[in-house]
């Protein structure tokens, strides 16, 4: 029995009743390419595999991987990358199945946010992610705004990513228990943004959340003055919490880049 490492964050799903409902959310087709990120012990991807022409699955622990190589890797369709995800090349792997990827992740919490801006980047190549992560995370993703989840992960994923949350998942399920309670949304990747990103869409954004208590006089203080913000339609009194993320956008193309 491999144990979980605390450093890769991992806590392995065995609720069976969970592992159906997740397959039955992503409803995998025979024609369709699946990217599993994180398999872990091989769960989930057990009930993955041979109901879609290719199962790829992304591990960077080498003792798992060794493991998943001699529990699966004769199944037909399989592949197993020894990669670290916040590196793999989903495009590189898109190009070699002639199709774009559907991915799904029990993500370690650690890097659930850096990885998310990973499948973000690469939204050419992807359809739709099925991910478990911290309910907390999945929270902040699908808030809208003037709630107190909503923020700059919320912000700056909306131009690719369309959130629904599916169900909760208590801390009972995994191996080794979590302290806190995760969640499973559905995040369809848009082929083109809901709306024009501007250039600097990413600092006008970080620059309103790191003062996300002060009005946007303050807030972005640093990025334009208020004639600016005013030019983009925008109250400057008003809290970064309570603008759309076309709002920003909308913001940030009245920045002038140095």
């Amino acid at each position: 029995m491999i144990l979980a490492r605390k450093r890769f964050g991992q806590h392995f799903l065995h609720d069976r009743s969970v592992l159906d409902r997740i397959v039955q959310e992503i409803a995998p087709q025979p024609d369709q390419s699946l990217l599993e990120i994180g398999p872990g012990r091989g769960a989930l991807t057990e009930r993955l595999l041979g109901k879609s022409r290719t199962l790829d699955a992304v591990e960077i622990d080498r003792d798992l991987v060794a493991l998943l190589r001699h529990r699966l890797g004769s199944s037909p369709g399989f592949e197993l990358h020894e990669s670290d995800a916040l590196e793999f090349d989903f495009a590189a792997l898109a190009a070699r199945r002639g199709q774009r990827l559907r991915v799904i992740g029990n993500l370690p919490y650690n890097i659930s946010t850096p990885l998310l801006f990973h499948v973000a980047a690469a939204h050419e190549h992807i359809d739709d992610l099925h991910v478990m992560l911290q309910k907390e995370v999945i929270d902040r993703i699908a808030a809208e705004p003037g709630s107190s989840e909503y923020g700059r992960l919320t912000v700056m994923l909306s131009p690719w990513i369309e959130a629904r949350r599916l169900f909760d998942v208590g801390p009972g399920a995994f191996t080794p228990a979590p302290r806190v309670w995760s969640a499973v949304a559905r995040l369809v990747i848009r082929r083109e943004p809901a709306f024009t990103v501007p250039a600097a869409f990413a600092r006008t954004v970080s620059a309103a959340f790191s003062q996300r208590r002060k009005t946007l006089r303050n807030a972005l203080r640093s990025v334009m003055d208020i004639g600016a913000i005013t030019a983009a339609g925008i109250d400057p009194g008003v809290r970064p919490e309570t603008l759309s993320p076309a709002q920003f956008a909308a913001l940030a193309a009245q920045v002038t880049e140095p």
